[in-house]
Protein backbone atom coordinates (compact mmCIF):
# COMPACT_ATOMS: atom_id res chain seq x y z
CA UNK A 1 0.00 0.00 0.00
CA UNK A 2 1.32 3.43 -0.93
CA UNK A 3 1.77 6.15 1.66
CA UNK A 4 0.13 9.53 1.28
CA UNK A 5 3.48 11.05 0.35
CA UNK A 6 4.07 8.44 -2.39
CA UNK A 7 0.60 9.04 -3.83
CA UNK A 8 1.22 12.80 -3.79
CA UNK A 9 4.55 12.35 -5.56
CA UNK A 10 2.96 10.12 -8.24
CA UNK A 11 0.19 12.62 -8.92
CA UNK A 12 2.68 15.46 -9.23
CA UNK A 13 4.93 13.42 -11.54
CA UNK A 14 2.00 12.54 -13.82
CA UNK A 15 0.96 16.20 -13.86
CA UNK A 16 4.54 17.26 -14.65
CA UNK A 17 4.66 14.99 -17.71
CA UNK A 18 1.71 16.86 -19.20
CA UNK A 19 2.85 20.39 -18.26
CA UNK A 20 5.77 22.45 -19.50
CA UNK A 21 9.18 22.62 -17.84
CA UNK A 22 8.46 25.63 -15.57
CA UNK A 23 5.45 23.84 -14.13
CA UNK A 24 7.62 20.77 -13.66
CA UNK A 25 10.05 22.81 -11.58
CA UNK A 26 7.14 24.12 -9.50
CA UNK A 27 5.88 20.59 -8.89
CA UNK A 28 9.35 19.45 -7.88
CA UNK A 29 9.45 22.27 -5.34
CA UNK A 30 6.05 21.10 -4.08
CA UNK A 31 7.44 17.59 -3.59
CA UNK A 32 10.53 18.99 -1.87
CA UNK A 33 8.32 21.08 0.42
CA UNK A 34 6.09 18.13 1.33
CA UNK A 35 9.10 15.92 2.05
CA UNK A 36 10.59 18.59 4.33
CA UNK A 37 7.25 19.14 6.01
CA UNK A 38 6.84 15.42 6.64
CA UNK A 39 10.34 15.25 8.14
CA UNK A 40 9.54 18.14 10.47
CA UNK A 41 6.18 16.70 11.50
CA UNK A 42 7.72 13.29 12.12
CA UNK A 43 10.40 14.85 14.32
CA UNK A 44 7.73 16.76 16.29
CA UNK A 45 5.68 13.63 17.03
CA UNK A 46 7.61 12.56 20.18
CA UNK A 47 6.99 16.01 21.68
CA UNK A 48 3.31 15.84 20.79
CA UNK A 49 3.13 12.47 22.50
CA UNK A 50 4.78 13.95 25.60
CA UNK A 51 2.12 16.68 25.67
CA UNK A 52 -0.65 14.07 25.42
CA UNK A 53 0.90 12.03 28.24
CA UNK A 54 1.29 15.13 30.43
CA UNK A 55 -2.36 16.04 29.95
CA UNK A 56 -3.44 12.45 30.60
CA UNK A 57 -1.40 12.27 33.82
CA UNK A 58 -2.83 15.51 35.22
CA UNK A 59 -6.35 14.32 34.45
CA UNK A 60 -5.79 10.80 35.86
CA UNK A 61 -4.29 12.20 39.06
CA UNK A 62 -7.31 14.47 39.42
CA UNK A 63 -5.09 17.53 39.55
CA UNK A 64 -6.86 19.30 36.66
CA UNK A 65 -9.95 18.71 34.53
CA UNK A 66 -9.93 18.94 30.73
CA UNK A 67 -11.55 22.38 30.97
CA UNK A 68 -8.97 23.62 33.47
CA UNK A 69 -6.11 22.36 31.30
CA UNK A 70 -7.66 23.99 28.24
CA UNK A 71 -8.10 27.34 29.98
CA UNK A 72 -4.59 27.20 31.45
CA UNK A 73 -3.05 26.51 28.03
CA UNK A 74 -5.12 29.30 26.50
CA UNK A 75 -3.90 31.76 29.14
CA UNK A 76 -0.30 30.63 28.64
CA UNK A 77 -0.52 31.06 24.86
CA UNK A 78 -2.16 34.48 25.21
CA UNK A 79 0.63 35.74 27.47
CA UNK A 80 3.25 34.62 24.95
CA UNK A 81 1.80 36.52 21.99
CA UNK A 82 3.25 39.74 20.67
CA UNK A 83 -0.07 41.57 20.82
CA UNK A 84 -1.09 40.38 24.29
CA UNK A 85 -4.61 41.61 25.15
CA UNK A 86 -4.92 42.11 28.90
CA UNK A 87 -8.74 42.38 28.74
CA UNK A 88 -9.03 39.05 26.94
CA UNK A 89 -6.56 37.53 29.39
CA UNK A 90 -8.69 38.81 32.29
CA UNK A 91 -11.74 37.09 30.81
CA UNK A 92 -9.87 33.79 30.53
CA UNK A 93 -8.52 34.19 34.06
CA UNK A 94 -11.99 34.83 35.44
CA UNK A 95 -13.35 31.77 33.62
CA UNK A 96 -10.55 29.67 35.04
CA UNK A 97 -11.15 31.08 38.52
CA UNK A 98 -14.83 30.14 38.26
CA UNK A 99 -13.93 26.61 37.16
CA UNK A 100 -11.63 26.17 40.14
CA UNK A 101 -14.09 27.74 42.58
CA UNK A 102 -11.87 30.76 43.31
CA UNK A 103 -14.69 33.16 42.38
Amino acid sequence: MMSGLEIFENVVEIHAEVEDESASTKEQKMIEYVRSLKTLEDSMEPYKEQKRELKKEFKEQGWLTSDEISMTVKAFRMMNTKDFDFDEFTEVYESLAKLTGKI
